[in-house]
């Protein structure tokens, strides 16, 4: 069975996000904030994959959270289904994520303990009431079960009597009981063993092309990213510096910071049409509280002139390369210069 929904239908579109934290102000008094993202721009269509890839504190999970509600954003529009989330009322925004769910990293801190499997599936019914009739929701949960590759006696198991797999399952499908339109999944298969994340990644895989649900992916596993997204988005302390077809951002990677995180994965340096440097990233990774000014990789950055201390690189399609580029430097032959030795 094919999905429905026409893939040219953008179920997601974000513009000008800035989310993070607030900290006491000086001498405590007032709140200070500190973004953590900024000024980030990204679309999720139909039946496809965004996948989101950084190193560790570049604001992946924040963005997450930011997009589901649970961190309110500071400021930008997050559009879902022709609907502004950040201006939408409580009623209204309860009333929207029914079509946006998430799959966090650990399932044994996301879902209910004291709950069986099948309780856990069956509560988001109880907030949206019109999806499943009440006498047919035992009938559903098996169905669930079987779409996400667990058994029907499952249902009346807790959490302590299954695997992290099978948590992680149980998650998926709990998601899926509501039928969305679109699953943020963050770090959803980090915890996992190999063989068991390789399931779930296919998993997820037949249920998007069964069911045309879309994903947002995050994940600091190149592999991972690279297996399960149509289009990647790299960031690097709270700003996207590079997007583009995975097929492009693999490939031909353009930005130094993309290049550099690329040729940190063996798995991907390795291969024949793997990245030709060898790079070695020197310098501290700077905060988010206080960012450098214009680019914010300059400081670790070789190709770095007195231009990227001024003046803030802008996300666009350079002459010449298909995916988009926040690099003073990017286009067909400038960035690809190789990296100097360690």
């Amino acid at each position: 069975m094919t999905a429905a929904t026409s893939a040219t239908e953008v179920v997601l579109k974000v513009s000008g996000l800035e989310a993070g934290y607030e900290r006491p102000g000086r001498h405590g008094f007032g709140r200070t904030r500190v973004p953590v993202v900024a000024g980030i721009d990204l679309t999720v269509e139909a039946g496809r994959t965004l996948g989101i890839v950084g190193e560790s504190g570049c604001g992946k999970s924040t963005l997450a959270r930011a997009i589901v509600g649970l961190r309110p954003p500071f400021s930008g529009t997050i559009e879902f289904a022709g609907a502004d989330l950040v201006a939408a009322s409580p009623r209204r925004r309860r009333k929207l994520s029914r079509d946006l769910q998430m799959v966090f990293q650990d399932p044994y801190t996301s879902l209910n303990p004291r709950m069986t499997v099948s309780a856990v599936i069956a509560e988001g019914w109880s907030v949206h009431p019109g999806i499943v009739a009440r006498e047919d929701r035992d009938a559903e949960v098996t169905r669930l079960l079987d779409l996400v590759g667990l058994r029907p006696e499952h249902a009346s198991r807790h959490l302590h009597e299954l695997s992290g797999g099978q948590c992680q399952r149980v998650a998926i499908a709990r998601a899926l009981a509501l039928k969305p339109k679109l699953i943020v999944c963050d770090e959803a298969v980090s915890a996992l063993d190999v063989s068991v994340r390789a399931q779930i990644l296919n998993l997820l895989a037949d249920l998007q092309s069964e069911l045309g649900v879309a994903y947002l992916f995050i994940s600091h596993d190149l592999d991972v990213v690279r297996h399960i997204s149509h289009e990647v988005a790299v960031m690097y302390l709270g700003t996207v510096v590079e997007h583009g077809s995975a097929a492009d951002i693999f490939n031909s990677p353009q930005h130094p910071y993309t290049r550099a995180l690329l040729s940190a994965a063996p798995s991907v340096r390795d291969r024949p049409d793997g990245p030709a440097d060898d790079i070695v990233l020197t310098g501290e990774v700077p905060s988010a509280a206080a960012p450098p000014s214009g680019c914010r990789f300059r400081t670790r950055c070789y190709m770095a002139t007195d231009r990227c201390a001024k003046e803030v690189p802008r996300l666009e399609t350079r002459e010449g390369l298909p995916q988009a580029v926040a690099c003073h430097f990017a286009d067909a032959s400038g960035s690809t210069a190789p990296w100097p030795a360690a």
